[in-house]
Parts: structure tokens; sequence; C-alpha cells
């Protein structure tokens, strides 16, 4: 089969990989028909992760189970499914309390697994034309009869839309409040569109990159370019001198200034600074534990200079992590049945898996119109 298979920095391919096969009878495969690169995949594609070279990377995907396990009971040939990208049993602890993606199964000795991405399992990426699926009948989510009309909008299902209302809920978001939202990348426009059909009063978002703010512009979001102001100081000026109710960190450790410049604790001290007293963040971008290539000495441990004392006299709280997407997977899949939600207004390429190198190359440079990426196997 075709895969997009990392390289090196800056260097994917698309090459030949063996099929991949049923390995254990709960396994699923899969003929993808839409994979997505996210905005995650730029920090193993930049050489910011340990991922090794010839791995197969992808973790957003949709497609056509096209064979099973002789152990599963739910899921059949011909569903059409979205695979979240966490790998999770089902069965453990973690699992059994929500917490998918902190499975204690699936990678021994740490919680969480994931597909095609560093640290997080040997699970070969879904940026091909077929995936193998572990735990398929619990890992699996059938879509409904819409599913080839909708299949941009559940793909969506996979990561960035459960990972964005993942955001508004660790940040205990409440219909009526404000919130703030650093990053206006795919994850962070999701936040914002969560927050909107949440019933948020004020949903303000951080970015300096002008497309990405129209398209928040577009659902109602106040875009605030912080290459031309003050972000703390606009968000004060919108909320009467208050604050943010709430705040969503969507960026993580690759932050810059508006100069360009890599600050890893820039997004995280101005939520401190944005949001009210007594209220709370929600944290989704990616902080690595590890960073080879680091801005300085303590991003290289995974640390940052936090405003602890800022955030201690505001009494504020905070939730970081992963989304464990199959908390939120299912009903969020009936608000697009249902045509409630549509998150792929944020697709700007429709593009053949071929094209996925130079997809990266325009992706990981911001170009003007680069929202959202679906690569097409088929």
């Amino acid at each position: 089969m075709k895969a997009v298979v990392y390289n090196g920095p800056r260097d994917v391919q698309v090459v030949d990989m063996p099929d991949p096969k049923i390995e254990r009878p709960t396994d699923a495969l899969i003929r993808i028909t839409s994979t997505n690169i996210c905005g995650s995949d730029l920090h193993m594609y930049e050489g910011r992760t340990s991922l090794e070279k010839g791995r197969i990377i992808g973790h957003e995907n949709l497609g056509e189970v096209v064979e099973v396990g002789n152990a599963l009971v739910r899921v059949k040939m011909g569903d059409r499914v979205c695979v979240p990208f966490n790998v999770a049993c089902g069965f453990c602890r973690n699992c059994e309390k929500g917490y998918t993606g902190a499975c204690l199964t699936v990678v021994p000795g740490q919680a969480g697994g994931a597909y095609g991405y560093a640290d997080a399992g040997p699970f070969s990426g879904g940026q091909a034309e077929y995936l193998r699926v572990p735990f398929a009948d619990f890992n699996c989510l059938i879509l409904p009869e819409d599913a080839q009309e909708k299949e941009d909008d559940y793909v969506m299902l996979s990561d960035i839309f459960p990972t964005g209302w993942h955001a508004t809920r660790l940040a205990e978001l409440m219909p009526g409040e404000s919130v703030v939202i650093y990053g206006a990348g795919p994850v962070g426009l999701m936040a914002a569109y969560s927050a909107m059909i949440q019933g948020a009063k004020q949903v303000m978002i951080v970015d300096r990159h002008k497309d990405r703010l129209r398209l928040a512009e577009k659902i109602g979001a106040i875009a605030i370019d912080d290459s031309k102001d003050d972000p703390v100081e606009m968000v004060m000026q919108h909320t009467k001198g208050v604050g943010a109710d709430k705040g969503c960190e969507c960026v993580g450790f690759q932050c810059h200034d508006p100069a360009g410049h890599e600050v890893p604790n820039d997004t995280m001290n101005k939520l401190v600074q944005s949001v009210r007293p007594t209220g709370a963040i929600g944290v989704v971008g990616v902080f690595a534990p590890k960073d080879p290539k680091p801005a300085n000495k303590m991003a290289g441990e995974g640390q940052i200079a936090f405003d602890m004392g800022l955030y201690f006299q505001k009494g504020l709280r905070m939730g970081s992590g992963q989304a464990s997407v199959k908390r939120y997977n299912r009903e969020l899949r009936d608000l697009i049945h249902l045509g409630r939600a549509t998150p792929s207004w944020i697709v700007s390429h429709h593009l053949h898996l071929h094209e996925a190198p130079d997809a990266y190359k325009h992706f990981d440079n911001r170009e003007d119109g680069w929202t959202k990426v679906i690569l097409k196997p088929a």
C-alpha cells in the first residue's frame, strides 16, 4: 500500500509499505477514505519529537471496514467508521472511567497510545491506504447513513472537534460565559466553534494569521490580532476590565511572539493575565516532556517559567492533557448527523495522498489559506 512515512525533519515521503494484517481477533482493517494532516503532526515533521525514521504517520482517520477479526461482535464488514486518535482497550481502569487517552493496556508501562505518533506506541498511522485498528469494537465509531455525504465533517471526530470541545470542558465553560482562546489553528477554531455551540456569550480568539482570524469571525468570534494589539489589553477592553470567564490554550510549546521568536511560556502566562479571578483554563496545546530542539534549557526538559504567583493570587483552576476522544465523539457525531454542527467549515484543501509532502510544506509554513488539509488515498 501507499503510505506517508517520516524520514527526518521536514522530510516525509509517500512510499510503498506492507499492507497491515489482522494480528489479533479483536482487530479490524479499514480502507482509509479520509485522513487529515494535524497541527500536532508538525511537531514531528519539524523534528521536535523522538519519532523514529520510517514510521507511517497520521492519526485523524476515517474509512470503510474491509476485514474483521473473529472476536468482533459489533463492527462489521462495510461499516463506515471514524477512528479516535487514541488507541484504547476499553477495559482498563482509566478506560472504564472514560480516560481513553490514558489507556493502561495498549502501551505497557505508560498511559496512552495513538496512531502514528511519537512516544505513543508501535501503532502505524493512517496517512495510508489501509489501517489496522486494535480493539476495534471499542475504538471504531460507526457512522450513520449520511457517512459519505458528510465525510468531511465526520473525519473531524477523529481528533480536532473533540479536542476543541475538550478544551472548553477542561476550562469548565458554562452557557452565558465569556472565553478567550489562544491559537486559531484547527484546534483553536474548533474550541471557538464548540464554545459557540455551548452557548458562550462572548468568544475571543488570539492569533496573527489573517486567514485563520477571518474564519473565526465567520462564526461570530472576536478576532484579536496580537501582531497589532496587546492581546491581554484587548481582552480587558472586550470584557470591561474584568477578564474572560474562561480561557483555552490551543498552541502548545512551540508558541511564538509576534516578532517570530519562540517563547514556550508566552500563551500560558498571557492566559493567566487574561482570565478573571476564580476563572479556569483548559490546556490542549501539546507540551512535550522532552524537546530535542528547545528554545531554552528549561524547554528542553518540558518546563516553562510559569507565572505561578498571579495564577495563585487569582485563584485560577487549570485542566490539561490530550482529549479522550470517546468521551465526546458519539454525541458530536449526532450533532453532525442532525445538522447542528458542521466542523468541515475549516477545511481548505482536499488532496490526494501522493500530494502529502507538498501539503506538509505549505501547512508547516502557515501559508495563507492552508487551514486544514484532508488527504484522500483513493
